[in-house]
């Protein structure tokens, strides 16, 4: 990141500028961070030290004088305008012509209205951010080459630490809604277990599978050194019984397996002679007691993959064993099978993804069910304001690259502001709030008209009341600039004591002249709303909100000006208005 930025550093002061001189004198750093981003695409995946960079040149931008900005701005190149470079517009800047997602590699041998994808969620719970390029990339595919898209729900019985839950085959489907994207159709393993049951068979009569007595433990040790377990050269005809004799209930869970037969001589130990088949007591949410006998994922893939006629497999290269033990199975079958094509992991910094953590947060009530901000989960993104749009090109912009990719939340959040900068009314709200008494302020400012957008006129204003001069500001800016003279943004300016009191403090009037000084955010306290945000660590945010916001409604979106992007929350009857914390 260093070499990249010194560079762009004096570009970024630039627009620093500009910025400041369009906004009153206080530029706003997550325009310019926009606008950094379309210029110099290459900077989105270190976002988080190149948001740092602008935030700091803002600061230096914002403590010049006045006079300075204005000797600064005249020696910049065409002053008159906004800064140069074409492109379509959009919020925070233009976007360039090379600032466009990557081009999706064509498809190995696939053919206009021929091609099958699909996407296998386990449904243990929500979908979150890291299946979105499964959702995403399997959807452009299919829209780029007129294919089909399927879901086919992975609901075997999992494992101890996950099950699959009855109420997550809803959850995905509704996050599928909420991605905007429409499957051709839902498939559930759980329904084709007579289908994978009557594929078995012929693999134990070829020789090519086998019934396995072994323990586990024994067969662990067996598979290291590469010796092969004593059932393994039984004809077959003693395996198809013993096949039978599972389904029927004889043995216990954990007594027998089924196996695949490769070569107990195999380089890696994992795919030496892997399980097909295993017996659970597990009572399936779907199907209750009606199978015992279940496939693993691997032969359920391989078989569904044949059967619903996929033409390709989109998954992460992690999936290296899966692709073994299907291709192992497509040979045995005498069958192609269909590509096995796939993307590097991608890995956002800040979002700590856990579905299994998750699960079981959400179910000891930890977690405010599936939407809360830490799972991650497209609903809960959706409670936050991220729009889907927005995570589609996020995920889009990585295109199918093999490479691993960690990036910071900030490029996600960088597509989404895109989306809302632009049509997203601002309202006021000071967080952690002390109340302030203008001692003078003048009686004739009854009210002021505020803006509900800096740029876009079309969104029209608001009325304030403001009479009486008491305000709430944020505690921290008040303990900061105490002793100087501060202007109320987009209102008066005020005098500071040498001593702030949290329980109330009096400041005295200077004048209303639009002067270079620290702006500092406000809310009369006359109509104040009392509002909590729900953040994205799962704290909340007290403070205190402009009278607007007495009347939200849920799914509202607001930018809280010099706090970061809200939408409203579920609404009690009685309390604080409560939003949920969507990024800056």
């Amino acid at each position: 990141m260093n070499s990249k930025l010194p560079p762009i550093k004096e570009k970024i002061h630039e627009l620093a500028l500009r910025n400041a001189i369009e906004h009153d004198g206080t530029a706003r750093w997550e325009g310019i961070l926009n606008r950094v981003f379309a210029l110099y695409p290459e900077l989105r995946s270190e976002g988080g030290e190149t948001a740092k960079a602008v935030r700091e040149e803002v600061q230096l931008v914002n403590a010049l004088s006045a006079e300075e900005k204005g000797r600064q701005w005249k020696l910049l190149p065409n002053p008159e305008g906004t800064s140069s470079g074409g492109g379509d517009k959009v919020a925070g800047g233009t976007r360039d012509q090379g600032d466009q997602p990557k081009a999706l590699p064509p498809l190995l041998g696939a053919e206009k209205g021929k091609v099958v994808l699909r996407f296998a969620p386990f449904p243990s719970g929500a979908l979150h951010i890291g299946n979105a390029r499964g959702i995403f990339l399997n959807d452009a595919y299919r829209q780029l080459y007129n294919g089909k898209f399927y879901i086919v729900f992975d609901d075997t019985v999992g494992s101890e630490e996950k099950r699959p839950t009855i109420e997550a085959y809803d959850l995905i489907r509704e996050d599928m809604v909420a991605a905007n994207v429409t499957p051709d159709a839902y498939y559930y393993k759980s329904d084709r277990m007579d289908l994978y049951y009557r594929h078995l068979p012929p693999l134990l009569e070829k020789g090519a599978a086998y019934v396995c007595f072994c323990p586990g433990e024994v067969l662990k040790k067996r598979r290291e050194i590469g010796e092969a377990c004593p059932e393994r050269d039984h004809p077959p005809e003693w395996h198809l019984q013993k096949w039978e004799e599972m389904l029927e209930g004889k043995y216990k869970e954990g007594e027998a397996v089924v196996r695949l037969k490769t070569d107990m001589k195999h380089p890696n130990p994992a795919f030496r002679d892997r399980v097909l088949f295993r017996i659970s007591e597990f009572t399936h949410p779907r199907v209750g007691d009606k199978y015992r006998v279940w496939p693993m994922l691997e032969f359920a893939f391989a078989i569904d993959d044949m059967e619903l006629g996929v033409t390709h497999v989109l998954r992460g290269k992690d999936l290296v064993m899966e692709d073994m033990m299907e291709r192992a199975i497509w040979d045995i079958q005498g069958v192609k099978g269909p590509e096995l094509i796939h993307w590097g992991i991608l890995r956002i910094r800040d979002a700590k993804i856990s579905k299994s953590k998750s699960y079981q947060e959400v179910r000891n009530g930890t977690y405010d069910g599936w939407s809360d901000p830490r799972t991650w989960s497209f609903s809960s993104l959706a409670r936050r304001g991220i729009r889907p749009e927005a995570i589609r090109s996020f995920v889009m912009s990585f295109g199918m690259s093999l490479a691993d990719i960690e990036v910071p939340a900030e490029t996600l959040y960088a597509e989404n502001r895109r989306l809302l900068d632009p049509v997203t009314p601002r309202r006021s709200f000071v967080a952690n709030s002390g109340l302030l008494t203008v001692e003078g302020f003048p009686s004739e400012i009854t009210s002021v008209n505020l803006a509900n957008h800096p740029d876009k006129t079309e969104l029209g204003t608001r009325s304030i009341a403001v009479g009486g001069g008491k305000f709430f500001l944020p505690l921290k800016d008040l303990e900061k600039q105490k002793g100087k003279e501060i202007r109320l943004k987009d209102l008066v300016n005020v005098e500071l004591p040498p001593t702030i009191s949290p329980s109330g403090t009096t400041a005295k009037f200077t004048s209303r002249t639009n002067k270079p000084i620290q702006r500092i955010q406000w809310v009369p306290k006359e109509g104040a709303v009392p509002v909590s945000v729900l953040m994205v660590d799962g704290t909340r945010v007290e403070g205190m909100g402009e009278p607007l916001l007495s009347g939200v409604k849920e799914g509202d979106i607001f930018q809280f000006e010099r706090f970061g992007f809200v939408r409203t929350d579920k609404q009690d009857a009685a309390g604080p208005r409560k939003f949920v914390f969507g990024h800056q």
